[in-house]
């Protein structure tokens, strides 16, 4: 069985600055993960990393990959299936090639990251990055003076919407309920802009596009009616999904699948670690999914060194 000091389970920013890091202090570790770079290889441009304005989400995550490599990082593209701890060691069940295998570590960095809840509808899947987006912080300066659509009516979807408001013309907020589940005054702040359109009772069926997005076909819950709404991107905000399933066994996790961990990343179960989106966070964005790999790599040292 191999052993390693550091198992970092996770590919996207911040298991790859954990793997920078771990690399630049000479301490054994093993980047797993099968599917490299996360979730910001789905996004079409990113603007808001600094010094590199524009690069594409999938270039972006090749940047940090070859600068992991470049430092003599570790990586295996491999499927985790399981973490056990085993007295103050992890045992990582591996599956690659149709074969199994094990890899022992002291501790373990885990960025395994979120999935967005998807609508899954006709259209969504082959427009994400080319009008369909899951991050109005992200993506919403491309939209200035466009027509956008919002979906979902929870918190999240509602500061979307705020957010959309103050740079496109118009923000369709489109929730399948007749209420919203946001908080009270949010709605009021939202519902009072403008250009902001709510359209309750609703929901989209379609979203229609050739290269980019051009329209949504929406049905309406009440009158069964359907009809074609012209918008330049849709904002799906219907939740997001913590991929934790690994750990939850393992570490204290809150009431919406997230691993409670601060910026330390230290978490209720000694020798691991989270990083990135899927610990408890206020802001979900590549440059502090970075700072989360940089600070688990520090967490994970001192740990090291007291034992």
């Amino acid at each position: 069985m191999r052993q390693t000091d550091i198992a970092i389970v996770g590919s996207g920013p911040a298991g790859l600055t954990a793997a920078i890091y771990a690399a630049r202090e000479q301490i054994d570790a093993i980047l797993l993960d099968e599917y490299p770079g996360g979730q910001i290889a789905q996004a079409d441009i990113v603007d808001n990393y600094p010094a590199l304005a524009g690069i594409s989400g999938d270039a972006l995550g090749e940047a940090f990959r070859s600068h992991a490599v470049e430092m003599g990082a570790v990586c295996q593209e491999t499927m985790v299936t399981a973490i056990e701890k085993n007295g103050s060691r992890f045992d990582i069940c591996l599956h690659d090639d149709a074969a199994e295998s094990h890899l022992q570590a002291n501790c373990v960095i885990y960025a395994a990251g979120c999935q967005h809840r998807h609508l899954n509808i006709a259209g969504e899947e082959r427009l994400t990055g080319h009008g369909v987006s899951y991050c109005a912080s992200c993506d919403a300066a491309f939209y200035s003076g466009k027509v956008v659509a919002v979906v979902g009516g929870g918190d999240t979807a509602l500061s979307e919407a705020w957010t959309l408001s103050r740079i496109a013309k118009t923000v369709y907020i489109i929730h399948r309920r007749d209420t919203f589940r946001a908080a009270a005054k949010l709605v009021n702040t939202v519902s009072r802009r403008e250009n902001v359109r709510l359209m309750l009772d609703t929901v989209p069926v379609e979203i229609i596009g050739g290269q980019s997005v051009e329209a949504v076909q929406l049905r309406n819950q009440v009158s069964g009616e359907q009809q074609r709404l012209a918008v330049d991107g849709v904002f799906v905000a219907v939740g997001m999904l913590p991929d934790t399933k690994l750990v939850s066994r393992l570490a204290d996790i809150d009431a919406h699948g997230y691993i409670i961990a601060d910026e330390t990343g230290v978490t209720s179960c000694p020798g691991l670690f989270a990083a990135g989106d899927v610990r408890t966070k206020q802001l979900r964005q590549v440059v502090t999914a970075a700072a989360d790999g940089a600070n688990c790599v520090w967490s994970a040292e001192q740990y090291l060194r007291n034992r």
